[in-house]
C-alpha cells in the first residue's frame, strides 16, 4: 500500500436535487433564505455552539457530536500527520500528550501512511489511553467484502475491540454515494460491524465538492438512513470558493448530524498564501457550528498551539469574522490554495483505485 495524502476532479452532481431545491427541501426556508445571502449559519449553532466551562477537560471545551449525544473535544488530533515522524516514539508522545491535555477526538484512516498512522496510534492507546479516546477511523472500499476486510484490519492495527466512529473516506466522485449504498456495498459492512459491536457510529468524509456531499446526504435520506457525522474542509478559503460551509453545513445542523471540520489551515496552503496566521485559521473554524475541528499536529509545539487556541477561544463577533474573511477573499478566488478541491494531489483513491474494491 502506498502513502495516501490526507483528505483532496471537480465533478458536479447531475442527479437528484439542485443545491437550492435540496436546501429548501431538507433545511427549510429559513436556512435557504440565509444561505441565499451567502451567510454562514453562525446563529444556528445550537448544540454545537462553544461549550460552557462545565463541558471541558483540562480547559479544552467539549461539544456535542450531533445526534450521537457524545461529547467530543472542540479540537481533534489529525491521524495523517502523526504517522509522518521518523521516530515512532515521537508520534506516540504527541498522541498521549493530546489525550492527557484534554483532547479526546482522534482521527485516522485505514490508508494513512500505508497503515503506519493506525499502527502507531494503536501502540499509543495501550496502558489505559484507549479509555480516554473517542476513536475515529475511515475506510476506502465501496464493497461489502472489501469494507469488512478494511474494518477488521483497522481494528487489529489500532489494537482495540471497537471503533467509536467509522467513516466512508473520500466521497469525491459523483458515483460514490450509490456505490456505497448499493446491494452488497460498504454500508452493509458498516451496519453488520455495528451490530457486532465493532463500531458505534457511521459517517462519511470528502474534500472535493459540496455538491457530492449533498448527493451523499440525499442518497442516505432516500434510503431512510441518517449519518452520525460528516467531515469536510471548513476554513477561511472554503468560505469564498465552492463552499462546504455555505452549502453543506446548514443541512448538517438542521438534521443534527455531527460536523467534523478538517483542513482548518488548508493543509498549510492557507499559511503559504500569507493571508492569515495559524491561530486565526483555527479560531475561524472553531467559530463555526462544528462538533470538532481536526488539525494535523506533527510536533509537540504545533499541538500546544492548537491546545492553547481551544482553551482561549471565545466566539467571534460578526465584525471579526468579516475582517478574517476579507483577508483571504482575493487569494481564495479560483481555488489555487485549495488543491484538494481543484487538483488530484490529495486524492488517495484516485491514485490507488484498488482500495475501492
Amino acid at each position: 500500500m502506498k502513502n495516501s495524502s490526507p483528505e483532496g476532479e471537480n465533478q458536479k452532481t447531475n442527479e437528484g436535487l439542485t443545491r437550492r431545491r435540496f436546501l429548501e427541501a431538507t433545511v427549510g426556508t429559513t436556512f435557504a433564505s440565509a444561505m441565499a445571502g451567502g451567510l454562514p449559519p453562525h446563529a444556528h449553532a445550537h448544540s454545537n455552539a462553544p461549550a460552557a466551562a462545565a463541558d471541558a477537560k483540562n480547559g479544552i471545551p467539549y461539544r456535542t457530536l450531533g445526534n450521537t449525544g457524545e461529547k467530543v473535544s472542540s479540537v481533534g488530533l489529525g491521524g495523517y500527520h502523526i504517522g509522518m515522524q521518523s521516530d515512532e516514539q515521537d508520534s506516540i508522545r504527541i498522541i498521549r500528550t493530546a489525550l492527557d491535555e484534554g483532547i479526546n477526538f482522534l482521527d485516522n484512516c485505514w490508508d494513512y501512511n500505508g497503515g503506519t498512522s493506525e499502527i502507531r496510534m494503536g501502540k499509543a492507546l495501550q496502558d489505559g489511553y484507549r479509555q480516554k479516546a473517542f476513536l475515529m477511523t475511515k475506510i476506502d472500499s465501496h464493497t461489502k467484502q472489501g469494507a469488512t476486510s478494511q474494518i477488521n484490519e483497522s481494528l487489529r492495527r489500532l489494537q482495540t475491540d471497537h471503533i467509536d466512529l467509522l467513516q466512508f473516506h473520500e466521497v469525491i466522485r459523483d458515483t460514490d454515494p450509490e456505490a456505497i449504498f448499493a446491494p452488497h456495498g460498504a454500508l452493509e459492512a458498516a451496519l453488520a460491524a455495528k451490530q457486532q459491536g465493532k463500531i458505534r457510529y457511521i459517517g462519511f468524509t470528502g474534500h472535493k465538492s459540496p455538491e457530492i456531499h449533498l448527493k451523499m446526504l440525499n442518497t442516505s435520506f432516500a434510503h431512510k438512513f441518517t449519518f452520525n457525522s460528516v467531515q469536510m474542509p471548513l476554513n477561511l478559503m472554503d468560505a469564498h470558493y465552492d463552499s462546504f460551509e455555505k452549502l453543506v453545513l446548514p443541512v448538517l445542523v438542521a438534521h443534527d448530524i455531527g460536523v467534523l471540520g478538517m483542513k482548518p489551515l488548508g493543509n498549510g496552503l492557507i499559511l503559504r498564501s500569507k493571508t492569515a496566521e495559524p491561530v486565526e485559521c483555527l479560531q475561524y473554524a472553531l467559530n463555526l457550528p462544528t462538533s470538532v475541528v481536526i488539525t494535523g499536529c506533527d510536533t509537540l509545539p504545533i499541538l500546544q498551539q492548537a491546545l492553547q487556541t481551544a482553551r482561549t477561544f471565545r466566539p467571534l463577533s460578526q465584525e471579526q469574522v468579516a475582517a478574517l474573511l476579507a483577508k483571504t477573499e482575493k487569494a481564495a478566488q479560483g481555488g489555487e490554495h485549495e488543491l484538494y478541491k481543484t487538483a488530484h494531489n490529495f486524492d488517495g483513491t484516485i491514485m490507488n483505485p484498488q482500495w475501492l474494491d
